[in-house]
């Protein structure tokens, strides 16, 4: 799809969204909600939020060991420059970006790090879902508000990103298995490239294998788990505290509903995950814990602020350290992508 067009639909699909968040909205009072928020909790939610990413960096590193090793401070400081890179850039080239620096850095095969980021998306999403199902199993349906048709939707879309998300750790347990016999049936590809070009893909193949070593370790790949467990408790966290200070009563279970919904809206691909984040947040503590909402959509604007804006301040300064420039970033994901 030429850029320009893609750069339209996103932008198209941005005020798209963004029409249905406010649509109907008595602007006032909203503001009126911002202005009664708790300031202590919304501090509380920033330090919160802000420890994610010191988990995150945490469990990376010990999943990076398998391949070599690294220092906390470099994973949690490409961690932080990453996930504001994807905020600031568009097709947010952080996922990229974060393993090249790191890998630069530390001394590793780039296309193994890169690897590590896809299996760290694989166990995010298997713990949120299970998390999810923590939700379903202990509360009940009955206090929830709205439609229970919607709820069935859902639960059911839940259980089939389970399947898909335990399905791809199956698939990328296999793979990691055996990584000359993947780089030797990669090398197959000769017949339709030329044997250079066909070289090369092979390596990058058998590296990206080797990258995944953790899923031939099963004991490193269960504490991989179990670590994914404190970052998204702690997200789960940061979100029931930042609603409290806008007066909702849900429980902390209900915070793994919006959550999961929360998942699904920054999935969208939009600037700054701007649209996607506030309409998911507001589904779901409207139609599904009875939430006001104007209190919801003021609560959804500063909860986005609090979950992207301390970090990608926190990631300019990363950035400014490194000498690295939105030119220079953007550069350096496209040349990563091909």
């Amino acid at each position: 799809m030429p850029s320009g067009l893609r750069a339209g639909l996103v932008i198209l699909l941005t005020v798209g969204l963004l029409a249905y968040f406010l649509h109907g909205v008595d602007l006032r009072a909203v503001w009126e909600a911002t202005r009664r928020a708790e300031p202590r909790l919304l501090a509380a939610g920033v330090c919160v939020t802000m420890a994610t990413y010191g988990l995150r960096a945490f469990r990376w590193r010990y999943m990076l060991a398998s391949i070599g090793p690294v220092r906390y401070s470099m994973a949690f400081r490409t961690t932080v420059i990453g996930f504001s890179a994807s905020f600031l850039l568009p097709a947010r080239p952080g996922e990229v970006l974060r393993p090249y620096l790191l890998a630069r850095h530390e001394g590793l095969p780039p296309t193994a790090a890169f690897a590590t980021i896809i299996l760290e998306r694989l166990l995010d999403l298997v713990t949120v879902l299970l998390l999810f199902g923590v939700f379903v199993v202990l509360v009940a349906p009955s206090p929830l508000s709205g439609d229970p048709a919607m709820y069935g939707r859902v639960k059911a879309g839940g259980l089939l990103a389970a399947a898909a998300a335990l399905s791809g750790l199956a698939v990328f347990f296999m793979l990691a298995g055996h990584p000359e016999r993947l780089g030797a049936w990669a090398l197959r590809i000769e017949r339709v490239l030329p044997e250079k070009l066909a070289r090369t893909v092979a390596g990058l193949v058998e590296t990206f294998a080797q990258g995944l070593v953790v899923m031939r370790q099963p004991g490193r790949l269960l504490v991989s788990l179990i670590l994914s467990f404190p970052l998204w408790l702690s997200i789960a966290g940061g979100i029931w505290i930042t609603s409290h200070a806008f007066h909702m009563t849900f429980s902390y279970l209900g915070s793994f509903l919006v959550m999961t919904l929360l998942v699904v809206g920054v999935a969208v691909p939009t600037p700054g995950q701007v649209g996607g984040f506030q309409v998911a947040y507001k589904i779901a503590v409207t139609t599904f814990l009875g939430a006001p909402e104007d209190a919801a959509t003021a609560a959804a604007i500063v909860l986005w602020a609090v979950s992207f804006v301390p970090v990608t301040l926190l990631g300019l300064v990363f950035m400014a350290r490194e000498g690295l420039t939105f030119a220079r970033m953007k550069q350096m994901a496209s040349e990563n992508q091909q």
